[in-house]
C-alpha cells in the first residue's frame, strides 16, 4: 500500500508539473529581465495617447482566454481566424501587442510569448486605469491554431445569469469569478446594437423593467430607435476610464447597460457578491473588488495552458 501511495503521489507530481510547467511569477527574470518593463512602457505610451485602449486590451485578453485558452490565438490574422468571428470584429489594440513584441524580439529574440504579452498588457491596463496591480504568472506558449468556428462560447450581452454561469464553469471559473471578471466593464464601451432591444422592444413589450425609468430617457437619447447601431456608449456611465466600483453601483441603481450585466443584480446568487463588493451586507466578511479581480484574472489566465505551443516571432502569424 505504501509503495502504491508513493507511486500515485509521484504520478500526480508529474501531472502537476506538466500542467504548470509554463507559468510562474518571474518566468523571464533571467532569460529576459526587462520583459515586463518593456510591455508596461509600451502599453503606457499607447494608453496615454488613447485611454480607451486600456479597456480594449483587457477585453482582448478575455476573448483570447475563453477560446482555446490563453494562447494568443486571437492575435493571428488571416481568413477564418478568430479575429474574423463576429464576436471579435470589435476588438482593438493589436498594434500595442505588435509594438511590444517588436521591442521584445530586439531585446530577447524568441523568448517572450505573445500570450504572455497580452496577459501582462491586460494587467498594465488595469493599473493605468486606476486599478490595483497584481502579479502575473508567465511562461505561456503561443497556440498554432486559430479558427473562427471556435468562437462560439464567449459570454454574450443577452446571456442570462444561468447561461453566464455555464460558460464560466466550463472554463473552471466559479460564480464569484464571473461577477468579478465582468466587473472589467467598469472601463470601456459597447455599441447600441447590443442593448437597444432593452430600450424599445424587450420581450416584445416595451422597455426592460429592470432599467431605472429616470435612466431610460438618457439611454434612448444616446441610442434612438432605428438609429446608428454602431454608436458607442460607456458601459460604466460617468466613470468610463476609471477602474472602480461605479459599475457595481450602477447595477444597484438600475443603470446597467447590457442585459447580461443588469441581470447580476436580479439573480440572488450574483447579487450577494455585488452587495459584498459594495459593502452593503453587514455581518459578512467584505470582498475587496480590486484584490479579488487580480486573483480571478490569474485564475482565468491559466485556462487551458499550452505545453506544446511555440514562441511566435510575429504575433499575427504562426512561425
Amino acid at each position: 500500500m505504501d509503495l502504491y501511495l508513493h507511486l500515485l503521489l509521484f504520478a500526480l507530481a508529474i501531472v502537476n508539473t506538466v500542467h504548470g510547467q509554463g507559468t510562474r511569477v518571474g518566468f523571464y527574470s533571467t532569460t529576459c529581465p526587462r520583459a515586463e518593463s518593456i510591455v508596461k512602457s509600451t502599453v503606457s505610451s499607447h494608453v496615454n495617447s488613447d485611454p480607451t485602449l486600456a479597456a480594449a486590451l483587457l477585453r482582448m485578453h478575455f476573448h483570447d482566454c475563453f477560446v482555446q485558452g490563453c494562447d494568443a490565438s486571437v492575435l493571428i490574422s488571416g481568413a477564418n481566424t478568430e479575429r474574423t468571428a463576429f464576436a471579435n470584429l470589435g476588438l482593438r489594440g493589436y498594434e500595442v501587442i505588435d509594438d511590444a513584441k517588436t521591442q521584445l524580439e530586439s531585446a530577447c529574440p524568441g523568448v517572450v510569448s505573445c500570450a504572455d504579452i497580452l496577459a501582462l498588457a491586460a494587467r498594465d491596463s488595469v493599473v493605468l486605469s486606476g486599478g490595483v496591480g497584481y502579479q502575473v504568472p508567465t511562461g505561456r506558449r503561443d497556440g498554432r491554431i486559430s479558427q473562427a468556428s471556435d468562437v462560439s462560447n464567449l459570454p454574450a450581452p443577452f446571456d442570462s445569469v444561468d447561461v453566464q454561469k455555464q460558460k464560466f464553469t466550463a472554463k473552471g471559473l466559479n460564480t464569484q469569478d464571473l461577477v468579478t471578471l465582468v466587473g472589467a466593464h467598469t472601463i470601456g464601451s459597447t455599441a447600441c446594437q447590443f442593448f437597444s432591444n432593452r430600450l424599445y422592444n424587450f420581450s416584445g413589450n416595451g422597455a426592460d423593467p429592470s432599467i431605472d425609468p429616470s435612466f431610460l430617457g438618457t439611454l434612448r437619447s444616446l441610442c434612438p430607435q432605428n438609429g446608428d447601431g454602431t454608436k458607442r456608449v460607456a458601459l460604466d456611465t460617468g466613470s468610463q476610464t476609471r477602474f472602480d466600483l461605479s459599475y457595481y453601483n450602477n447595477l444597484r441603481n438600475g443603470h446597467g447597460i447590457l442585459q447580461s450585466d443588469q441581470a447580476l443584480w436580479t439573480d440572488a446568487s450574483t447579487k450577494t457578491i455585488v452587495q459584498r463588493y459594495l459593502g452593503l451586507i453587514r455581518g459578512l466578511v467584505g470582498l475587496t473588488f480590486n484584490v479579488e479581480f487580480g486573483k480571478s484574472m490569474v485564475k482565468m489566465g491559466n485556462i487551458e495552458l499550452k505545453t506544446d505551443g511555440e514562441i511566435r516571432k510575429i504575433c499575427s502569424a504562426i512561425n
